[in-house]
């Protein structure tokens, strides 16, 4: 089960979120206090992974400024509970499976069910479907085994009611019963209640949440950990501490009772080298580092405070030992960012080795990391957490977004907490999560462009005219045409544009944001154009970040009402590219036609004729090839194809300040 779509209300600081979509990786973006920990904390309690964190409490959580009224017109019977969440998900292949098994048949079709939970103050959750519901009792009487005359008579029946005295009436087979057992429910609730409550309950994930207070305090009274345990009254902390003893492969009675030393060495050490593995495998800051564990009577001078005694019982204490300085410390005394990471990776590892289903919440996480080490956390998010479960993680670090995948991004802002937010509209105020970077204030956007522009001092090239194209192939194909067009003796693209490739098109809005708007850059776009596109596109000028004319797309140099890079050139000429870079000899008869551009009907193609020995396709090898033999190819591009480029490079040469 995904994931999909998530909305938050009245809870804290957010009226209305407003309804914002979840990848398999989400980055909520945004300043202090704008209320990101609000909106993990409020989807949390949705389907918390431990249950007892998973009640609303109007008092403590619904918006202070009418918490009074609502809780008077609650008491007079003038309105229901609240709703806080209302999350979407949609089912995964392996559920679509294990529905069909129940019902028979091929319902429900691939991406067609989707599962909606709200839950709110009367801590109650519940949950609705998308279900035709003709349609599964159908498909559930067809795929039960029935005789055929039988079958035909439901079939013919106007309602589930007089389904279950037909079957009532009937021959009684183990089919049968169990038939009329399953309609008697859907008589008595409906459809969407038999699908979840009996099917889908079991498959719904988990939420863990993890904040810097779940941090390991590095040391622990076993005994006092019992007692916790025994009165179900974990302190945070104690999460990660469990994780480690039963990573360990050990329980809490056996850490004081063992009663052979060895034993206890031996399993203590298996999670030693398992944690260090982990850790050194995505902490580049120390590779010297290795994780250790000691069990040992608790002595008379061990720490004491109003947090913890240690001087009675057994005590555990966590270390981390310098194989550079030969030297030991205590993991609490280890830097708050490395005591973070390792904190999450022993809770993480014993719930992996669970195969728990979980979608995780992170909560500002690395906050405390160099920017170095955010970056390996990011690795390790991608690595080790994204193939195994959804990921929603708070931030206001521009080294905890990957510049490689902003559209993960949603901004979370609240604008009643900005100076000038006096005449602000009600439905203005509180936090909301938008995607679309124009509507962000300044402050929300700053995390946004740190990110790019560290990305851009390592990887991209600005200058005071900047053109700006979604590829490294559209870079090739410029440069290499322009080069060609000025040996003939014609006009190329002015040496003044400073061509940047920004990595796709999802990355050109949010490109032209944060940069184009400064005063002393001339940024220009030219970028592949498809239907879909067009109100991004159109929004570059209509929200004044670009002047209209400044807003190039390739279908404006070619017949079609679609087109790419790749369309600037016949499509003889291209599948010419194409061949020879990859070893096949295409024609046009040979490409689908349900497409204006050539690379999607290229795609189509190898979708249904793969490459051989698995080779991908891609349109960067062909543009490499293009510029690597020019010499060679320059006599086959007609005047035509010239003159494409050539208007292309006219026009940019005019938008020059």
């Amino acid at each position: 089960m995904k994931l999909n779509k998530v909305r938050i209300t009245n809870f804290q600081s957010i009226e209305d979120s407003t309804e914002f979509d979840i990848d398999d990786v989400t980055c909520l973006v945004g300043k202090n206090e704008a209320g990101k920990t609000a909106l993990l904390k409020a989807l949390y309690r949705l389907n918390p992974i431990n249950e007892s964190d998973g009640n609303f409490d109007p008092t403590d959580d619904y918006p202070r400024r009418t918490v009074t009224d609502y809780e008077s017109e609650v008491d007079s019977g003038h309105r229901t509970p609240a709703k806080v969440v209302h999350a979407t998900y949609t089912l995964e292949p392996d559920d679509i499976s294990t529905v069909r098994n129940f019902f028979g048949g091929e319902w429900p079709k691939e991406e067609e069910l989707t599962v909606t939970l709200k839950k709110g103050y009367a801590n109650e959750l519940t949950s609705s479907l998308n279900v035709d519901t003709d349609d599964a009792v159908k498909h559930l009487v067809m795929g039960t085994g029935l005789s055929t005359s039988l079958e035909a008579k439901l079939l013919e029946a106007m309602t589930v009611e007089k389904m279950i005295e037909i079957l009532a009436g009937a021959d009684q087979t183990q089919a049968s019963q169990q038939l009329e057992t399953i309609l008697q429910c859907i008589s008595t609730h409906n459809v969407d209640h038999v699908v979840y409550d009996q099917i889908l309950r079991s498959r719904i994930p988990k939420f863990l949440y993890f904040d810097e207070y779940y941090q390991m305090k590095g040391q622990d009274n076993i005994q006092a950990l019992m007692g916790r345990v025994a009165n179900n009254a974990l302190d945070p902390p104690d999460h990660p501490l469990l994780g480690l003893i039963e990573l360990a492969g050990l329980d809490l009675d056996l850490l004081t009772s063992t009663t052979r030393t060895e034993r206890l060495i031996s399993k203590l050490e298996a999670a030693e080298n398992q944690l260090t593995g982990k850790v050194l495998t995505y902490w580049s800051q120390n590779r010297h580092l290795r994780m250790k564990f000691d069990i040992r009577p608790a002595q008379p001078d061990d720490p004491r405070d109003e947090t913890q005694d240690m001087t009675t019982g057994t005590n555990i204490w966590g270390r981390v030992q310098d194989t550079k300085h030969m030297v030991s410390t205590p993991l609490k005394t280890r830097s708050r960012g490395f005591v973070w990471f390792f904190s999450f990776l022993a809770w993480y590892q014993k719930l992996r080795k669970d195969n728990e289903n979980l979608i995780l919440l992170l909560d500002e996480p690395g906050l405390s990391l160099h920017a170095k080490a955010q970056g390996d956390l990011l690795h390790y998010f991608e690595e080790e957490l994204k193939p195994h479960h959804q990921l929603i993680y708070t931030t206001h670090s521009p080294f905890m977004i990957d510049s490689a995948h902003f559209d993960r991004v949603r901004i979370v802002q609240d604008r009643s907490i900005e100076l000038e937010s006096d005449d602000l509209p009600e439905e203005q105020q509180g936090t909301k999560v938008i995607t679309d970077v124009l509507q962000a204030t300044r402050d929300s956007l700053f995390p946004l462009q740190g990110a790019l522009g560290y990305e851009i001092s390592q990887t991209l090239f600005i200058g005071p005219n900047c053109l700006v194209v979604e590829g490294v192939s559209d870079l090739l194909y410029i440069q290499t045409m322009s080069a060609l067009l000025q040996t003939r003796g014609r006009a190329g693209l002015n040496s003044d544009w400073t061509i940047t490739p920004v990595g796709g098109s999802d990355k050109v809005p949010t490109f032209v944001a944060l940069i184009g708007a400064q005063e002393h850059l001339n940024v220009a776009v030219l970028i592949d154009y498809q239907k879909k596109d067009q109100q991004s596109i159109e929004n570059l000028y209509k929200k004044k970040l670009l002047k209209q004319q400044q807003v190039l797309t390739y279908v404006d140099f070619v017949e079609g009402n679609e087109a790419d890079v790749e369309d600037m050139f016949d499509t003889e000429f291209y599948l010419k590219l194409v061949n020879s870079e990859f070893k096949v000899s295409l024609t046009a008869d040979d490409v689908p036609k349900d497409s204006p551009r050539i690379i999607r009907r290229l795609e189509s193609h190898f979708r249904h004729n793969p490459l051989a020995d698995n080779v991908q396709f891609n349109h960067y090898r062909p543009a490499l090839y293009f510029s690597r033999n020019l010499e060679s190819l320059e006599n086959e591009l007609t005047d035509s194809q010239l003159g494409r480029f050539q208007k292309v490079f006219d026009y940019l040469n005019k938008l020059l300040t």
